[in-house]
């Protein structure tokens, strides 16, 4: 029994498949030729497994005050590398402990905010008029507002929980997304095979889900790796101002222990470099990924495709 490989012979379903992994094979070609992509997927790599296997690394009693193993604000030392807290815990543990929290609550946010960005987007590029009208004034009244001031005010008045964080992060970022993809809509909207899909009675939803967001979704998948590290830094900054979930740890909920600690003023340095660093780290990692995403599905910056 032989197999054929002609095209002709596959069924319409095969067919797909083999063009989706020879997508695929493509695309991971081009990346791997953006350098500074593979070390931001490298990094990224290397903190999703210390994060997933965090348990393995630190144990799930490492957050707490009263079995703390050391003493309070100790230096680092063999037994303590990073040093403790101010109730005496390990902050190596504390700090692979909170990668958990924001990654996660990087993450999620992220996604929802792409995902109200790319529904405005696409719905106000396809159905124009007063729709498009109403929809982007919405959003140019969200990307004049202070970003950073509305999450506050959403998380001030919404009770202290990383739900909260969530939301407060996602629907205060989406409108650059909602522009760009509303560009690239338009932009799709154009094409002959849009026109054919409505000349055969396509519909609204047919030709949002079938035509234009496949076209969209590779600016997409850039922006979402973009947002990501805007999402990790707005994490940290509301956990840093006391907004966040003060029953679970993550790297602002650690800056803002050491600054209610004082240790910027003792100089325990140790309290508020580490998280600091894994912040800066995480977000730079997610954006050289996006940028090497977006310099291999964007056609505009002359890779091909």
């Amino acid at each position: 029994m032989t197999t054929t490989t002609d095209p002709a012979a596959l069924s319409p379903r095969a067919l797909a498949r083999r063009r989706r992994r020879a997508s695929v094979a493509r695309f991971w070609r081009q990346y791997r030729a953006e350098r500074a992509g593979l070390y931001g997927l490298t990094a990224l790599a290397l903190c999703a497994l210390l994060a997933l296997f965090a348990p393995l690394f630190v144990g799930s009693d490492v957050s707490s005050v009263t079995d703390a193993p050391g003493r309070p604000m100790q230096s680092p030392s063999a037994e303590f590398p990073l040093g403790t807290d101010q109730f005496g815990r390990d902050l190596l543990g504390l700090v692979i402990w909170g990668s958990r929290v924001s990654l996660l609550v990087g993450l999620l946010a992220a996604v929802l905010s792409v995902a109200i960005g790319t529904l405005i987007g696409v719905t106000a590029g396809h159905f124009k008029g007063w729709y498009a009208t109403v929809m982007m004034r919405i959003t140019d009244w969200f990307l004049v507002m202070p970003t950073l001031v509305l999450a506050i005010a959403l998380a001030t008045v919404m009770s202290r929980s990383l739900t909260t964080t969530v939301v407060a992060i996602g629907v205060t970022t989406w409108p650059t997304t909602a522009r760009l993809v509303r560009a690239q809509t338009l932009a799709v909207e154009t094409r002959p095979y849009i026109e054919r899909a409505k000349a055969l009675g396509g519909g609204h939803g047919h030709i949002m889900s079938r035509h234009v967001l496949p076209n969209v979704m590779p600016l997409v998948l850039a922006q979402t790796t973009l947002i990501i590290s805007s999402a990790i830094l707005a994490e940290a900054t509301l956990a840093f101002l006391g907004l966040g979930d003060p029953t679970v740890v993550s790297w602002g909920g650690l800056l803002q222990d050491a600054r209610e600690a004082g240790a910027v003023s003792a100089g325990d340095w140790w309290y508020l470099v580490p998280p600091g660093i894994a912040i800066a780290v995480v977000a730079l990692a997610f954006t050289l990924c996006g940028r090497a995403v977006e310099s291999v599905l964007n056609p505009r910056l002359g890779v091909s495709r």
